[in-house]
């Protein structure tokens, strides 16, 4: 394999790109840093910072107020994925990933034989069991420093006293409203009295998801396993034809996993595996590149080095349809992700031109070496060793749309994430197998990438992830791709236009802030292009030199990242203040 020049940024010009504020804590004092999508996120995780909590603390915080103030993106009615770097140098890996209702079966989305999405998207078949609760619960028990309650008090006193919408939520109540209108605790919950999205700027409450967050601090997760919120989801479902039961969320478990640890460039990349895809394709993506001079592609070509980027990227997408699904009901080949394996994907690549790839690819020992059986990401770290990456969701804007009366919980569509019939593409245009085919109690496949990098000392770099469906794999590819080849700062890292190819449709998805010149050559390679209408959404903490931090949130949304100083000692809580719109 050839070797790149060492061009991570850190080597090079961390200590000029950090700020005074984000300077080397003195012993008194410890650094913290947070990245999310919502100022009030960061926020609620900063004033959690000052009461002693850690990153592990301030990331379930963030997570939990995310559910309140960006409820169309994730919330307690879905799922996430958790991966954490504990002072220690160990990882742990939560897997809070929704399941299938013990009532569900490969065919229950079709009718006279034709497939019916709309059946996984909208409406009472659309909800896996939620594992969000679950997850974060089993987190804060594992590694937090503060009571499970306390993380769920910024969000609890949000939802009741009100916030400001964002310019994100706006959009999604405006295109989602006359949907949600078809179902009333659904429209009473987020439209109002009157039936009507509320603008960028207005503040709203989510009064009964205030007392929800309020019940599971003072009665602990059961309340929404076993208790108030099961039997009112078991209700809703029974009357409104629904399979989910109070039995299918007693029995939800959040599953510890051994994340995906792979090398690039003398780095270690830390990803999560299935029922994710993104750490499996991130470092099969990662292997078929380390045999090219990238950086010298990049510095020579750019079109060509994105060419190179699109090709792997359709080669990877293709064994995700087909081989990719959950490791506890099928068999997922290990070596996906080899160095073997990826030479052997990389041979049908031509940097002259765009190549047909018409299947999935065959890794060796396919049948013996096997795993073990619309979205937000969170990144936290702070200067006592946590690192942690939370990807969350409820899936498509506001999940299944169904919002449970009484407890103010939107319902994910993760259905829609199986393969609900082989060939059928889902709302993200993705396509899959009888490996992700939809069974009880299985997990479906998943985009989240949650994804940590070490350096050739075993030290973390950087943690990142994504919100964007299946552009999450490609955000982190191009948010590792473009730290470690390209030399760029973490900010300069994610604001960079990206590009997306997921095998099917066979076309190269493009940022517009991409120059035209670039997209005129990947036309003349061969390639099929259209804009994007959204890159996704990435967040980004680094470590510098020095071991300060720097924190990144995406600019294609009003997020808010920031690194800060605290005293040792805790502070006593302070209320929230209101955001502006974003």
């Amino acid at each position: 394999m050839s070797k790149t020049r060492q061009t991570f940024w850190p080597l090079l010009a961390a200590a000029a790109l950090l700020a005074p504020s984000e300077a080397v804590a003195a012993p008194e004092e410890r650094t913290v840093a947070v990245a999310t999508v919502n100022p009030l996120a960061t926020d609620a995780a900063l004033e959690i910072y000052r009461q002693g909590g850690n990153a592990v603390d301030a990331a379930i915080t963030a997570a939990l107020t995310l559910g309140v103030v960006d409820g169309h993106n994730s919330g307690i009615g879905g799922g996430c994925l958790i991966l954490v770097r504990t002072p220690e140098g160990e990882f742990l890996a939560i897997d809070g990933r929704e399941t299938a209702p013990a009532a569900a079966n490969r065919d229950m989305y079709l009718r006279d034989g034709q497939a019916r999405p709309d059946l996984s998207q909208t409406g009472p078949l659309a909800s896996g069991t939620p594992g969000a609760v679950a997850a974060y619960a089993l987190l804060s028990e594992k590694l937090g420093a503060l009571p499970f309650a306390d993380l769920l008090a910024p969000g609890a006193q949000l939802a009741e006293d009100g916030f400001v919408v964002s310019r994100s939520l706006a959009s999604a109540l405006r295109s989602k409203a006359r949907t949600l209108r078809r179902f009333p605790a659904s429209a009473r919950e987020l439209l109002g009295d009157d039936g009507h999205a509320p603008a960028a700027g207005d503040t709203v409450t989510r009064p009964d998801l205030g007392r929800t967050y309020r019940k599971i601090a003072s009665e602990g997760p059961d309340w929404f396993y076993r208790g108030g919120f099961a039997q009112a989801t078991d209700k809703w479902m029974r009357e409104n034809g629904g399979i989910m039961t109070a039995s299918d969320l007693a029995g939800y478990e959040a599953k510890l996993r051994n994340p995906i640890r792979s090398e690039y460039r003398g780095r270690e990349i830390v990803g999560f595996p299935p029922p994710s895809s993104g750490g499996v394709h991130v470092a099969q993506m990662l292997n078929m590149l380390e045999g090219y001079e990238l950086d010298q592609l990049f510095a020579e070509d750019p079109a060509q080095a994105k060419h190179l980027v699109a090709e792997v990227m359709k080669l990877a997408f293709a064994d995700r349809a087909y081989w990719l699904g959950d490791s506890d009901f099928v068999d997922v080949p290990r070596r996906l992700a080899s160095k073997e394996y990826a030479r052997q994907l990389a041979a049908k690549i031509s940097l002259d031109h765009a190549t047909d790839v018409p299947a999935h690819g065959e890794p060796a020992q396919w049948r013996q070496d096997l795993f073990g059986r619309h979205t937000t990401h969170i990144a936290a770290a702070d200067s006592d060793g946590y690192w942690v990456a939370i990807t969350a969701t409820v899936n498509t804007s506001f999940g299944s749309k169904v919002v449970i009366p009484g407890t103010g919980v939107v319902m994910n569509n993760e259905m829609d994430d199986f393969a609900i019939h082989p060939g059928t593409p889902n709302a993200f245009g993705l396509v899959g197998a009888e490996n992700n085919s939809v069974a009880a109690g299985k997990r479906p496949l998943s985009s989240m990438s949650p994804t940590i990098v070490l350096d050739e000392r075993g030290e973390p770099l950087l943690t990142v992830g994504a919100a964007g469906g299946p552009k999450i794999i490609t955000q982190v590819l191009w948010a590792i791709v473009n730290t470690v080849d390209r030399g760029m700062s973490p900010n300069k890292a994610i604001a960079a236009p990206r590009v997306h190819h997921q095998w099917r449709p066979d076309v190269v998805s493009y940022e517009t802030a991409t120059p035209d010149e670039e997209v005129a050559r990947l036309k003349a390679f061969g390639h099929r292009v259209a804009p994007l209408g959204s890159g996704g959404r990435a967040q980004l903490i680094a470590r510098d030199p020095e071991n300060g931090f720097v924190a990144v949130y995406d600019p294609r949304i009003k997020g808010k990242a920031t690194v800060e100083n605290l005293p040792a000692t805790p502070a006593e809580a302070t209320p929230l203040e209101p955001a502006a719109a974003n």
